[in-house]
């Protein structure tokens, strides 16, 4: 069965995209999505949930012994 062009945008009305929400992190003042932890500092809520910087210093760290070993493989 065919369906006319208003049937067809009728059942497409509700296909749209909705805009991003975003919120303020209270601690670094940067745009995070509500109800998320802040991905630049780690905070939420008031509370530091994850280190950020103690994870990049021990990839840091990981990625370096990574080409030491690598370099006296050599």
């Amino acid at each position: 069965m065919r369906h006319t062009h208003s049937h067809t945008k009728n059942r497409r009305s509700h296909h749209k995209l909705k805009e991003i929400s975003l919120s303020i992190c209270n601690h670094c003042k940067s745009p995070t999505v509500p109800h998320r932890m802040c991905s630049v500092c780690g905070h939420y809520r008031g509370r530091k949930i994850v280190d950020i910087e103690g994870k990049l210093q021990k990839k840091e760290k990981k990625l370096k012994k990574k080409t030491e070993t690598q370099e006296k493989g050599k």
